[in-house]
């Protein structure tokens, strides 16, 4: 064929252009889809001033100014609420560090930093006991020698009434004897955390303020491999949590 014959398209070829040129119509709804997608990405997370800047773009767009602004006020109502919350959680942990530096204080004061750790995580503050300091061997009654060290703690907490108490029982792995009258350490670790908050509402303790939980075994501080850790496992805690309107 020379450069002056025209080329013609036969049937078939001009069938076969017909039937591939929806690619390009799918191929534009898919980049569609992707910049839809990114945009929601990019709105995702709490920034008012991406969200502002999105949402106007898509007003612009849409020829919807009125409403987007809308959006944008509630946005950035939302925003203020989270942030509220924000402050009022670090108030809050503030207050914490306050009320757990009073607790070592008040420890030392007492002479009681051999008998009662103590401990502050995430706005809680923990009070550590040894088992032996509050009971004997294998008996869940609380001792008259462990009801001095609760006594001893009992000022503490009616000067925080702010304070949530959470008395949480613990043992070690090795489970009660055939003749023991206790089924399992779920039952030991229990009447413990029990025991314990029955003394405080006997000293006048708001009930409404106490708490008691069993956790047996289930929480070690060490690995049971020795006596010695299994006594450090054998424990009660009493975690303090600022109430919520308290």
């Amino acid at each position: 064929m020379n450069d002056s014959d025209e080329y013609v398209f036969t049937d078939e070829e001009m069938y076969e252009d017909e039937e591939a040129s929806w690619i390009t119509t799918f191929a534009d709804i898919c980049l569609l889809l992707l910049v839809f997608f990114v945009l929601l990405y990019s709105i995702s997370t709490v920034n008012v001033g991406k969200f502002r800047h999105s949402m106007m773009s898509v007003s612009q767009a849409l020829g919807n100014k009125d409403k987007a602004y809308k959006g944008i006020k509630v946005g950035a109502r939302d925003q203020g609420a989270l942030l509220d919350q924000a402050e009022e959680l670090n108030r809050m942990l503030e207050a914490q560090k306050q009320v757990f530096s009073d607790a070592r204080s008040y420890v030392s004061e007492k002479g009681m930093e051999g008998l009662v750790g103590a401990n502050l995580e995430a706005g809680k503050i923990t009070l550590r006991l040894p088992s032996s300091v509050l009971f004997a061997s294998g008996k869940v009654q609380v001792t008259s020698e462990g009801k001095k060290v609760l006594r001893g703690l009992e000022d503490f907490f009616i000067r925080h009434s702010d304070q949530q108490i959470n008395i949480q029982g613990f043992t070690d792995d090795v489970p009660p004897s055939q003749d023991s009258r206790f089924r399992d350490n779920w039952e030991i670790s229990s009447l413990r955390a029990i025991n314990v908050l029955r003394y405080f509402l006997e000293q006048g303790i708001e009930p409404r303020r106490v708490t008691a939980t069993g956790f047996a075994d289930l929480k070690p501080l060490v690995p049971n491999n020795s006596s010695e850790n299994r006594a450090r496992n054998r424990r009660v805690e009493i975690v303090l949590e600022k109430m919520i309107g308290g």
